[in-house]
């Protein structure tokens, strides 16, 4: 079992919201009352958990010196999924697959970020690479605020194999290229669809490339070249979210 600490009111409602059942102890600051940290601590007691009553220092200290808003806890953090569960899932959809795939992403903000767009997006599931890359981490589950609990991460040894037999099961791939003249609005997203974005600043791997159906980019009218990749993730998971509400009206 691995346990992470979380602070900050934020990401311990999201955790008291999401996964309160990871949640195994609980601190406070015995100086500060607001009410928004009574309802967390009220949601604690609730579960069965008792917050023990420390002061700031031991709290600075807890949270490693970060903005901890009086609370930090402790919970058992979700896990990485295996190859077998992602075929199993894929398998057993009921309805039009939309997945993230994140190319040797590095960054654990990136994560944290891509997680959360992709459970306001409705995405059946994230895969990541399982070397070069960044698992989940306490920082991927602070950033996520919650997402991390509630967006199934598929980590695989072998990328393209995986993108090839996601297309054998009907997915169509569409890989994130700034160099590409095809944009994301000109793009069909309301197929069973796996998006590609590559890793900072290198974009996706060849052989990621190669494996995918089409490419596309997001227009850029400004001076800037390039999105960050946990943007560029939103504004593509939002088209295709876009694209899949007008068709089912």
């Amino acid at each position: 079992m691995k346990l992470t600490k979380l602070f900050g009111l934020h990401s311990v409602q999201a955790a008291l919201d999401y996964s309160p059942k990871n949640i195994q102890q609980a601190w406070v600051d015995t100086g500060r009352q607001d009410k928004r940290l009574t309802k967390a601590i009220d949601d604690l007691l609730d579960l069965g958990i008792q917050p023990e009553k420390v002061d700031r220092k031991r709290l600075d200290r807890l949270a490693d010196s970060n903005n901890h808003q009086g609370i930090v806890i402790e919970v058992e953090m979700p896990g990485e999924l295996s190859e077998s569960d992602l075929k199993s899932a894929v398998e057993s959809l009921n309805e039009t697959a939309l997945f993230l795939v994140l190319d040797n992403v590095q960054d654990p903000h990136n994560l944290g970020a891509c997680l959360r767009s992709a459970d306001a997006t409705g995405v059946h599931g994230v895969i990541i690479t399982k070397d070069n890359a960044t698992g989940i981490t306490p920082t991927v589950c602070k950033v996520a605020s919650g997402a991390a609990e509630t967006v199934p991460v598929y980590q695989v040894t072998n990328l393209a194999r995986t993108l090839r037999w996601l297309k054998d099961q009907g997915l169509w791939i569409a890989g994130a290229d700034g160099e590409t003249t095809q944009t994301l609005y000109t793009t069909d997203f309301t197929a069973p669809m796996a998006i590609v974005i590559g890793a900072e600043g290198k974009g996706l791997r060849r052989l990621t490339k190669e494996q995918c159906d089409m490419l596309v980019s997001i227009p850029m009218l400004g001076r800037v070249e390039s999105l960050n990749l946990s943007v560029a993730t939103g504004v593509l998971l939002f088209e295709a979210v876009r694209q899949r509400l007008l068709v089912a009206k």
